[in-house]
Parts: C-alpha cells; sequence; structure tokens
C-alpha cells in the first residue's frame, strides 16, 4: 500500500483536542450512572474507529466512517457535545471521497443533525446551530488534507517518471554512440581487408600482414568502445511502454501513479507483457467509473508481482475473448493472470523470474 493511501498518525492523539465539546458536560452537568457509562462506552467506541480510519486507506475507510456516526448518534441524547464526533467523521469523508461522493455525504451527515434536532430534547440548544458550522468546517479540512496526499503522490510519480525518461535519454546516448562508432570501425575494417586482398593478390605476404594485424586491433579497439559506451545499459521497451501507457490514461482522466522497478526481461517475455499490459489498459480507459489507477511492480521471491488497479464501480467480471487471448498469451511465456474485485478491479499477473522451457 502505497504511503500517501493513508493519513500520517503521528499527531492523531494531539487532533484528540476537539473532543472537549464532548468532555466539557461531563463536569458542568451532572448525570446519573448509567450515563456516565454509556458516555464512557461511547468515548472508548469513537476511538476505536477513529484510530481504525488512521490505519486503513481511504477506500476501507467508510468502515470507522459509519461506526463513528453510529456512536456520535446513539449518545446524542444523553450528550449533544458529540457534535465533536460527527466533526471527525466530517473529516474523514472529506479526506476519504470524490468531491461528488463528498457532497452527497455531507448533506446526509447535516440531515442527521437536523433529525436529531427535531426528534429529541437536546438539553444544548446550539447543537445543529453550532454542530453543522463546525462539521461544514472540520470537513473542508478533510478535503485539504486529501489535496495535500494527492500533491505528495503526483511528487513521487514525476521521481518514477524522471528515472523513466532519463533511461530513455540513455538509450538515445547509446544508439548514437553505436552508430558512430560502428560507421567509422566497419569503413575502416572494409578499407584494411580490400587493401590486404590486393597485396596478397601481388604476393606482398609481408605488407598484408601488416594490415590484417591493424585490422584485428581496429575490431579490439571497436569492441572495447561498445562494451564502455553499453556498459549498464538495460532493454527499455517495457519501460517505453509503460511511460506510454500512462500517459494513455491520464489523457482518459484517470490520476495514473508508477510504483516499483519496472523489471529486466529478455525479449519474448517482455513482448507478451506489454501486449498484456495494453489490452488491460484499454478495458480500464473502456469500462472502469474511476478515476484513479495505479501500476505497480513487485519482485517476490522468484516471481515478479505486475498489478494494474483502479477504483471504479465494481460490477460482475464478463471474461470475454480479450482475456481469453490474455491469459494464452501469457501462459505461453509460464504467467498467469488473476482478476480481483474490491473497490474497483485489480488484474495481478505473476511471472516467474526465469521463464520456463516449453
Amino acid at each position: 500500500m502505497a504511503p500517501y493511501d493513508k493519513l500520517e498518525s503521528k499527531l492523531s492523539w494531539v487532533y484528540l483536542i476537539n473532543l472537549i465539546f464532548y468532555i466539557i458536560p461531563l463536569f458542568t452537568v451532572r448525570f446519573v450512572l448509567w450515563q456516565y457509562v454509556s458516555m464512557a462506552m461511547a468515548l472508548l467506541l469513537f476511538l476505536l474507529c477513529y484510530f481504525w480510519a488512521y490505519r486503513c486507506s481511504r477506500n476501507d475507510m467508510h468502515w470507522p466512517i459509519a461506526g463513528i456516526v453510529l456512536v456520535a448518534t446513539l449518545i446524542t441524547p444523553v450528550n449533544p457535545g458529540s457534535v465533536a464526533m460527527f466533526a471527525y467523521a466530517g473529516f474523514f469523508i472529506g479526506y476519504a471521497y470524490s468531491l461528488r461522493h463528498f457532497l452527497w455525504l455531507m448533506a446526509a451527515l447535516v440531515a442527521v443533525l437536523l433529525l436529531l434536532e427535531l426528534t429529541l430534547t437536546i438539553p444544548w440548544r446550539l447543537f445543529l446551530y453550532m454542530g453543522v458550522p463546525i462539521v461544514l468546517g472540520v470537513s473542508f479540512l478533510g478535503r485539504a488534507e486529501q489535496a495535500k496526499q494527492r500533491h505528495r503522490a503526483a511528487e513521487l510519480q514525476s521521481e518514477d517518471e524522471i528515472k523513466q525518461l532519463a533511461t530513455m535519454v540513455e538509450r538515445e546516448r547509446i544508439a548514437r554512440d553505436l552508430h558512430d562508432i560502428l560507421g567509422h570501425t566497419l569503413s575502416s575494417i572494409i578499407l584494411k581487408a580490400d587493401l590486404a586482398e590486393k597485396l596478397l593478390a601481388r604476393q606482398q605476404a609481408d605488407a598484408a600482414q601488416q594490415q590484417l594485424t591493424e585490422l584485428s586491433q581496429i575490431a579490439r579497439d571497436a569492441l572495447g568502445q561498445v562494451r564502455q559506451s553499453v556498459s549498464g545499459y538495460k532493454h527499455q521497451g517495457l519501460s517505453v511502454a509503460v511511460t506510454k501507457l500512462l500517459s494513455r490514461l491520464r489523457d482518459a482522466g484517470f490520476q495514473a501513479v508508477l510504483k516499483g522497478e519496472i523489471p529486466q526481461l529478455d525479449a519474448r517475455r517482455e513482448t507478451a507483457l506489454i501486449l498484456a499490459l495494453t489490452e488491460l489498459v484499454t478495458n480500464v480507459i473502456r469500462h472502469s467509473k474511476g478515476d484513479s489507477c495505479s501500476l505497480s511492480f513487485l519482485q517476490q521471491g522468484s516471481e515478479f508481482s505486475i498489478c494494474l488497479s483502479d477504483n471504479g464501480q465494481s460490477v460482475a467480471i464478463t471474461e470475454g475473448n480479450g482475456i481469453s487471448g490474455l491469459r494464452e498469451r501469457l501462459a505461453a511465456i509460464g504467467a498467469s493472470l488473476t482478476l480481483q474485485q474490491q473497490h474497483g478491479v485489480s488484474a495481478l499477473i505473476q511471472l516467474p523470474q526465469q521463464e520456463n522451457a516449453q
């Protein structure tokens, strides 16, 4: 899980200071024993949901949010300071959801406050008039935190892409160097070989031997130059393809993120993987209703794992000829494809480091 999928928890205890609205009535109002017990239990359950929200990703945050809203609703008849709990729910809603879902959920949260005001006899007259501004204001802090995390994700993404672009530039440099080295060297070898052939035809063996010796030295020097030029070179077909696929996703409106290091593969497996990823990205663009997508590369033991996941609405996957052909193509290089549905669709390709003999 990427670090920007979760909230930073180092200040989570400090933020609990906003529970002051819930705690003040404990010292200013007289309650009976069962009310003290219920408020203590509600506070404990709230804290469990609160720290749960900090430890889960945005996609899973609906569960702790629902828990906080439920606890706050149930304890409101006893302690209207529960508005502080509703405020935390607003913050997590602002952080976890897209703008459209944020607006709908915040409208529902305000409706809950209004319903409580209309159906209960709440001892705090300002419950609704102060509660709604507080909840809405804190929710905007959640939106700001989401924007900060997205900016951080974009920076990490830029770093990965800069590395890929730098490697592409290096590849072009090597290609130019090889062209210059081999062009000059092959011309020299041809000249020396032709000259040696003519000298042998004239029976000038010593002179021909000298030309052949120089030809051998030219070839050795060229070999050394080629090795020096391509030292550290890694085949970039997959890297270039990944960069183009991420660009296609962004052009289609997705926030595309690259994670991990792209593996070095032989040409056959690399070609099959490029075709597979192209097919999967095309499916995301055509069928996903989401707005973000990640492509991750991970080495696990003797296997490479390549995962393409999006946050689109989960619908039943119907595997047609495209997916069937994709499985066959991957099976030919010893790889497998697994499709999973949970908060979107994830396509996991597992590829052994070494190709099995067919």
